[in-house]
């Protein structure tokens, strides 16, 4: 994984680390986080960094032979575990510390990246990022959650729970594209729009409904991706549109899995169970409809390969926004509505 920079005309993104997870350094700046279920990969790959070391302490040991099976053994293990993971793990890995963010989406995306802030009513909220920019050269507007990388930004950035005037502003740059005929790229990622006292009392459940209605009366493509988690809501007032798509192990539900627990057993210990009964992967999604397609992610997760999977993403936007060129606005605007109104009539 290599380190990644912030949209332009931002400060650089710093490597994507969570200190309290567990992990191990590979090589001289890169920490590995391992989810709980991939221990044999951890174990692995910690023999094969400590074996690498002694090799540059002692170039007359040769390891090269046994690294090379430990590598052939990773692989293995890292395929076997991941053909066949639960929906609680994929909820693990959508949540990764180190997964690719709206920043490194928007970094490796976009360029002229201009971002705009504020709602003109309240006041800025960082939990989603928009702006103006250029998509292989064409002027787009681009909308996206931020969740942050380190305590700093994520407390910043409000761990990627929005409140009423990032849904605002939302509705602001929105009504900017539609008023220029630009088209509209939103990147998915929050758990849910923020339930705090302040945000309920600026109206939360009414920025929310506003969002999602200016999605649906916009007269400009709307290509939206969900690139971790996607939180009721939260999610969908900005991702009702022509086109949603998924990461192969991002989730995409009307509420997370620990809510569901605490609301069906009282207990929020049994979010495994939750998220087994859901239907929040992409996999479920795509067959009921909900989604258009799904963006494959690299054996270990997105974060294992980022430049992979953001390059696999750039090219499904490049694609559905050339399928809808020759669509007219009104064309596009009834076609996205009818979209939602026909989700669930053919259960």
């Amino acid at each position: 994984m290599t380190r990644r920079k912030d949209a332009p005309g931002q400060p650089a993104h710093p490597e994507l680390h969570d200190p309290d997870a567990p992990g191990i350094t590979i090589g001289t700046d890169l920490m590995i986080n391992y989810l709980d279920f991939e221990k044999p990969i951890s174990d692995l790959e910690g023999k094969i960094h400590e074996l690498k070391k002694l090799k540059s302490e002692d170039e007359s040991i040769d390891t090269s032979e046994e690294i090379g099976r430990l590598e052939t053994r990773v692989r293995e293990a890292m395929e076997e575990i991941y053909s066949k993971l639960t929906p609680w793990q994929k909820t693990q890995v959508a949540r990764h510390p180190q997964r690719p963010h709206f920043v490194d989406y928007a970094s490796a995306l976009f360029t002229e990246f201009t971002p705009l802030a504020g709602d003109r009513k309240f006041s800025e909220d960082a939990a989603i990022q928009a702006g103006l920019a250029r998509f292989k050269g064409q002027p787009v507007a681009v909308i996206g959650q931020e969740k942050g990388n380190d305590t700093k930004s994520r407390l910043k950035h409000n761990f990627g729970s929005p409140r009423p005037e990032g849904y605002r502003k939302a509705v602001r740059i929105m009504e900017l594209a539609d008023r220029f005929g630009l088209p509209v790229i939103s990147l998915v990622d929050t758990a849910g729009a923020y339930p705090g006292v302040g945000a309920e009392e600026r109206g939360q459940a009414e920025a929310i409904a506003r969002s999602t209605e200016m999605c649906l009366n916009i007269k400009v493509p709307l290509v939206s991706i969900v690139i971790g988690e996607g939180g009721s809501g939260g999610a969908i007032a900005i991702a009702t549109g022509n086109r949603v798509y998924m990461l192969e192990h991002a989730i995409y539900s009307v509420i997370s899995p620990e809510g569901a627990a605490s609301i069906l057993w009282r207990d929020s210990t049994r979010a495994k169970e939750a998220a087994a009964n859901m239907k929040i992967t992409a996999e479920d999604l795509k067959a009921l409809g909900i989604i258009d397609g799904i963006i494959p992610e690299p054996v270990g997760g997105a974060h294992r390969n980022p430049d992979a999977v953001i390059g696999k993403a750039g090219e499904l936007i490049a694609s559905a926004l050339q399928d809808m060129s020759g669509q007219t606005g009104e064309q596009l605007r009834s076609a996205r509505r009818q979209k939602f109104l026909d989700i669930g009539r053919h259960l």
